[in-house]
């Protein structure tokens, strides 16, 4: 009986010792698959975030698929230091928009949908407001124009002067209080 405990005993530990030994050898070859998929760190200036933002803008889409391209010309932009300044000619409104923010993502689309509504001399620039997309160069506009929340209007002059402010509203709006 002794020798049955005893073989039994040795059993069990053979067979443990082959799990050990297998589990061992998966787990070496999932790190190796894990180092094989592992990419490297890529951090981007705001410079080039801002590049970003306009060329994910020029490939924008309408509400019926058509692509819609977004140049200095075009009436709704969102903002880069260069919409900003090519707009220049322009009566130029800054619209500080969030994308977490209820009310202006209904009317970031009613700007999209209603670009021909929109004087051909008017550029609205979409700032980003306190959001996961916002620059420091938008957190200065913000700061410069005294915004302390979405959804506001400002319209500028050509030296950057506020000539009217308001809170609010869509394309009717804009056609409303634009001076």
């Amino acid at each position: 009986m002794n020798k049955g405990i005893i073989i039994a005993g040795v059993g069990i530990v053979l067979v443990g010792g082959v799990i050990f030994a297998a589990n061992q050898q998966s787990q070496k070859t999932e790190e190796a698959k894990m180092a094989q998929r592992n990419y490297p760190i890529v951090t981007l200036t705001q410079e080039q975030i801002a590049t970003e933002r306009e060329k994910k803008a020029m490939m924008e889409k309408t509400n019926d698929g058509k692509a819609m391209t977004k140049n200095s010309s075009s009436r709704y932009v969102e903002y880069s230091k260069a919409a900003l300044d090519q707009a220049i000619g322009n009566r130029r409104v800054l619209f500080f928009y969030a994308n977490w923010c209820s009310t202006c993502r209904p009317t970031d689309a009613n700007f999209k949908e209603n670009i021909s509504k929109i004087p051909e001399d008017v550029t609205v620039i979409r700032v980003n407001f306190n959001d996961s997309e916002t620059t420091q160069e938008e957190k200065d506009l913000a700061k410069k124009y005294g915004i302390t929340y979405q959804h506001t209007f400002v319209q500028i002059d050509s030296d950057g002067k506020e000539v009217t402010k308001w809170n609010g509203g869509q394309t009717n709006e804009l056609l409303n209080k634009i001076k």
